[in-house]
């Protein structure tokens, strides 16, 4: 195998040149590049920061002119003023939601209390027609013995122990005798000509009537004073019987 005078010579410039390895482990290392930040106003590479205290946070402390705040603060505003509004909007909501519910208790608790009422009411006008019963025993039969005495005390007593609990529950028995007539309490059922009362008085009391509280449990069914006949004065007497 020959060789050229050139291969000789190009391999002979390379060793020469080659550094050798210790002086290769020797070399210090390159110093690593130190990051550099953009301007926005130049372009220009800066340092970057090493901490916290070589920030520059005057554009956030401080206005950057008068009567303007820098973009970061004027966002933050402009966040806590959206936030604001919509806790304005909760409250609100929140107010409304009360007094609904608010008026819905008291509107139920009132219906409650009416249903209650009418109830009571309806019960307690059933147990009126025994009353009317008892009370027309008691006017019409008249014991003759001892053994119907005993009788009519003892239906009596239940007669009285009855009264005695609608009394507790509030039951009050009008008494319209002597008073003037009242659509809203009575029930006329016949009228009589009455020169000692006035004109609407109730005379009798034919049905009893029953309150509780101020609600009408039944009218009470009366007879009422109508005008009387005209009185013809003496001498008129006198006079009509000369005259014939």
């Amino acid at each position: 195998m020959t060789y050229s005078p050139e291969e000789n010579l190009t391999e002979d410039n390379a060793s020469v040149n080659a550094p050798a390895p210790e002086a290769a482990a020797e070399a210090p290392a390159a110093e690593a590049p130190t990051p550099e930040t953009a301007t926005p106003e130049t372009g220009a590479t800066e340092e970057a920061p090493a901490t916290l205290d070589d920030l520059d946070l005057s554009e956030l402390e401080e206005p950057a002119a008068e009567g303007t705040y820098g973009p970061q603060v004027a966002d933050l505003l402009r966040e806590i003023e959206g936030l604001k509004g919509q806790l304005d909007d909760r409250t609100s909501q929140h107010m409304r939601l009360t007094a609904d519910f608010e008026n819905f208790r008291r509107r139920t608790a009132k219906e409650r209390e009416e249903l209650e009422l009418r109830i009571r009411c309806d019960t307690i006008r059933e147990l009126l027609s025994v009353i009317d019963n008892f009370e027309r025993a008691r006017s019409f039969i008249k014991p003759q013995t001892d053994g119907e005495l005993n009788l009519h005390k003892s239906y009596q007593g239940i007669y009285r122990q009855l009264v005695d609990s609608l009394k507790r529950l509030g039951v009050v028995k009008m008494r319209p005798e002597g008073q003037e007539f009242d659509p809203n309490l009575h029930e006329a059922v016949m009228r009589e000509p009455s020169n000692e009362h006035p004109e609407g008085t109730v005379l009798e009391q034919l049905q009893d009537g029953y309150l509780l509280g101020d609600r009408v449990l039944r009218h009470a069914m009366v007879k009422v004073a109508a005008p009387g006949e005209p009185v013809v004065a003496s001498e008129d007497n006198d006079q009509a019987a000369s005259e014939s």
